[in-house]
C-alpha cells in the first residue's frame, strides 16, 4: 500500500478480505493536551460562524474537513517548534473540534421560535439543553458503532469521514496523492469563493418551465464531489426525489392552487397563484418531505433491527468481559457508563425546573424527558445512517425535528397543555433531539474516520462529548448577543432564521389543530412506494426533502464517476480511476467547507454585514450559460484527476 492514501480495501472488500487499520500495531499519542485544546478553540470558532449563518440563511456547514485541514496546519507549525503531533493526534483534534456545528445546528434550528413568540429563554438553560441533547446523540451512538461503521465497512460510504482520513493520510505522507488531494481543496476553496464570495460566478444554474417547475443545479465542488464518493445509483435516487419535488409535486400544488380565493396553511398571507417555485417548496414541500424522511427512517429503522441487536449483543458481551484481552480498535466506552450518564441527563431533565421549559409539574417533564430518550434514539439510528449514504451535509435534520415536533405536540394537545408553557417544552424536546441527531451524524463520520486510521473509540467518543460540552455555551452566546446586537434581533430581516420560524409554524400548527396532516401522509405515502419498488427510500425521502438544486449537484458527481469508469473490465484500472477520482472528490468537499466557513467568519468580523462582492451584470440568460460553465469546469477538472495516471502527476 502506498504511505500516502488510503488501501482499496478502505473503501469495498472483496470476499474473504478483511479491513486493516493504518496504524493497526502502532501505539501512538492520541487524547493529548495539544489535540484537545487545539479542537476545543477551532470548535469554538467554527460554532459561533455556523450560528450567525444558520440564522441568517437556514443553512450550516459541516466542519469536520475544515477542522482537519486547519488542524494539520496547526501541527505543522507545533512541529516547527519541535512538538510535532501524531496521526491520532490530528484526528482526535478534528474530533473534537468538529462537534460544534452539530450543536450549533440543533439549537439554531430550534431555539429562534421562542424568540418569535417573544418568549426569550435564559442562556443557562439553553446551555444546559443543548449539552443534555449533545451527550444523549453521542452516547446513543456507541452500541451502533459496530454495526454502522464496522460491520457495514464497504456498504455505507461516509463521505466525509473518508474524506477526513483521505485528507489526513495525505497530509502525513506527501506525495502525488496529498497533491491530488490539496490540489482538490484549491479547486473547491476557488469555486467556493467565485459563487458565495466574490460572486462573479452565479451559485446555481435555473430554468423556470411551465406550471412553476424549475430545472437548477448548484454551481457547488462540495456537493459534486459528494456524488462521485456515492456513487450512480445513489446520487440518481436521491435525484429523482428531487426531480419529483420541483417537477411534479410543486406544479401539481400550482395547478390545484390556481382558482384558491384564500390563502392554504401553512401560508396564512399569500394565494397559492400568487407564489414564486421557492415559496411553494418552503411552505408545502419541507412538510411532504418531513413525512418521507419520518416514514422513510421507521422503514429503514425497522429493517435495521436484527443487525442492531447483534451489535447490542456485542456490546453488552464487551461490558461483561471488560477491556481484558480486547484489541484497543475495537473499545467502546462501557455501554454501561453510557446508559447511567444517559439516565442521569433525563433525572436532570425531570427533575431540575427550566432546563425544559416551563411545565410546572414534575410528571410533565418526565413525560418531556422520555420523548426526548424515546425519539433521540430513534433519529440518532436514522441519522447516523443517513450520513452514511449522503453525508453530514445533506443530513435532513430539521425533518426529523419536525417530525419530532408533529408527535410531540400531539402528545401535548391530547394532555391539554395548549398554553405558551407547552409550546416551548415541546420546542425544548425538538431541540434535544434535533441536536442528538445532528451530533450523531458527526459522530458517525468520526468514528468512521478513527476506524479508517486506527483510533481507540472509546477516546473518540470522550473527545465527541469534551466538544459538546465545550462548545455549547459558545453557540447558545452567540444567539443572544445576535439577537441583542442586530437591528431587528432574531426575526428581523438581517436574521430571519427560517428553520425557527417552521418549527413555530408545525407547533402551533398541531396544538392549535390547523396543520396540514394531508402533505405530511403524501411523503409518508411517497417512501413507502419507493420501499416497497425497492429503492433507498432514505436517499430518496431525502431528495425529496432537499432542493433540486443540491440533488442535481449530487447526480452530476455520480454520473461524472460513472463516464470516468464505463466499460472498464479491469479490477485494478477500475479501482485507480475510482481512488483517484475519490481523492479529488474529498478535496472538492474539504475546500468548499472551508471556504464556507471563512467566509461566515467575515460576515461575523464585519458585524453581520452581507458581502457584497462583484457580480457581473448579466442578463438571465448570461447568468446560466456562466452557471454552466463553472459546472462543467468543475467536472472536466474531476474527470481529469481521476483519470490522471500516478506517474504523470
Amino acid at each position: 500500500m502506498s504511505e500516502s492514501r488510503l488501501p482499496r480495501t478502505a473503501y469495498r472488500l472483496r470476499e474473504g478480505e478483511v479491513f486493516v487499520p493504518i496504524t493497526a500495531g502502532q501505539n501512538l499519542p492520541e487524547f493529548t493536551l495539544k489535540a484537545v485544546l487545539t479542537g476545543i478553540v477551532l470548535g469554538m470558532v467554527f460554532g459561533a460562524a455556523n450560528t450567525y449563518l444558520g440564522l441568517m440563511s437556514g443553512l450550516t456547514i459541516s466542519t469536520s474537513i475544515p477542522v482537519a485541514v486547519l488542524t494539520v496546519v496547526a501541527f505543522r507549525v507545533l512541529a516547527a517548534t519541535g512538538r510535532s503531533g501524531s496521526l491520532l493526534e490530528v484526528n482526535m483534534s478534528q474530533t473534537v473540534g468538529s462537534a460544534s456545528s452539530s450543536v450549533a445546528s440543533g439549537v439554531l434550528f430550534t431555539m429562534p421560535a421562542l424568540f418569535l413568540w417573544e418568549a426569550e429563554p435564559p442562556w443557562l438553560q439553553m446551555t444546559l439543553l443543548a449539552m443534555c441533547g449533545g451527550l444523549i446523540g453521542v452516547l446513543c451512538m456507541i452500541p451502533l458503532r459496530r454495526y454502522l461503521i464496522q460491520s457495514e465497512h464497504g456498504k455505507l460510504p461516509y463521505p466525509e469521514g473518508m474524506a477526513c482520513a483521505e485528507v489526513l493520510v495525505a497530509s502525513r505522507a506527501g506525495g502525488h496523492q496529498a497533491r491530488t488531494v490539496f490540489t482538490g481543496i484549491g479547486v473547491g476553496m476557488l469555486f467556493k469563493l467565485l459563487t458565495d464570495g466574490l460572486k462573479v460566478l452565479p451559485s446555481k444554474f435555473s430554468v423556470a418551465l411551465p406550471g412553476k417547475a424549475v430545472v437548477s443545479a448548484s454551481v457547488s465542488p462540495a456537493l459534486i464531489g459528494v456524488g462521485y464518493i456515492l456513487g450512480i445509483r445513489v446520487a440518481s435516487v436521491m435525484a429523482a426525489g428531487g426531480a419529483l419535488s420541483a417537477l411534479v409535486i410543486i406544479p401539481a400544488i400550482a395547478w390545484w392552487g390556481a382558482e384558491r380565493s384564500t390563502p392554504f396553511y401553512p401560508e396564512t398571507a399569500l394565494l397559492i397563484r400568487d407564489m414564486a417555485p421557492g415559496e411553494l417548496w418552503n411552505r408545502y414541500v419541507r412538510y411532504i418531505g418531513a413525512g418521507a424522511v419520518a416514514a422513510g427512517g421507521i422503514w429503514t429503522l425497522v429493517k435495521s433491527i436484527p443487525t442492531m441487536l447483534e451489535s447490542f449483543r456485542l456490546g453488552l458481551q464487551q461490558m461483561r468481559a471488560g477491556s481484558e484481552g480486547i484489541e484497543r480498535t475495537e473499545r467502546d466506552l462501557s455501554l454501561k457508563k453510557a446508559g447511567l450518564i444517559v439516565l442521569a441527563i433525563v433525572a436532570l431533565m425531570t427533575f431540575v425546573p427550566g432546563v425544559l421549559g416551563s411545565l410546572d409539574s414534575i410528571a410533565g417533564r418526565g413525560v418531556a424527558s422520555i420523548l426526548i430518550a424515546i425519539f433521540a434514539f430513534f433519529f440518532v439510528t436514522v441519522s447516523a445512517r443517513i450520513v452514511g449514504l449522503v453525508g453530514v451535509t445533506s443530513n435532513p435534520t430539521s425533518g426529523m425535528t419536525i417530525a419530532t415536533l408533529l408527535a410531540t405536540s400531539a402528545v401535548f394537545a391530547a394532555l391539554g397543555w395548549t398554553d405558551m408553557a407547552g409550546k416551548a417544552t415541546a420546542l425544548m424536546v425538538g431541540t434535544a433531539v434535533c441536536i442528538a441527531a445532528s451530533i450523531a451524524g458527526d459522530t458517525s463520520q468520526d468514528l468512521k474516520t478513527g476506524f479508517i486510521l486506527g483510533a481507540t473509540p472509546f477516546r473518540q467518543q470522550v473527545g465527541e462529548l469534551v466538544g459538546v460540552l465545550t462548545s455549547a455555551g459558545v453557540v447558545c452566546a452567540v444567539i443572544l448577543l445576535l439577537d441583542r446586537g442586530v437591528d431587528g434581533g432574531i426575526g428581523g430581516d438581517a436574521l430571519p432564521a427560517p428553520q425557527g420560524t417552521l418549527m413555530r409554524l408545525v407547533i402551533d400548527g398541531v396544538i392549535d389543530k390547523n396543520l396540514p396532516w394531508a402533505l405530511i401522509g403524501i411523503g409518508a405515502a411517497l417512501a413507502i412506494v419507493a420501499a416497497l419498488l425497492r429503492l433507498p427510500a432514505l436517499a430518496f425521502a431525502v431528495g425529496i426533502y432537499l432542493p433540486l438544486y443540491t440533488m442535481s449537484a449530487v447526480f452530476l458527481g455520480g454520473l461524472t464517476r460513472w463516464w470516468v469508469t464505463r466499460g472498464i473490465q479491469d479490477e485494478d484500472e477500475l479501482e485507480r480511476k475510482s481512488s483517484q477520482g475519490t481523492l479529488f472528490g474529498s478535496g472538492l468537499v474539504g475546500g468548499g467547507g472551508l471556504t464556507g466557513v471563512v467566509l461566515a467568519l467575515w460576515v461575523v468580523v464585519q458585524g453581520g454585514g452581507k458581502i457584497a462582492g462583484f457580480p457581473p451584470a448579466l442578463a438571465p440568460w448570461g447568468q446560466n450559460l456562466l452557471a454552466l460553465g463553472a459546472i462543467l469546469a468543475i467536472v472536466l477538472l474531476l474527470r481529469r484527476a481521476a483519470l490522471r495516471r500516478p506517474e504523470s502527476a
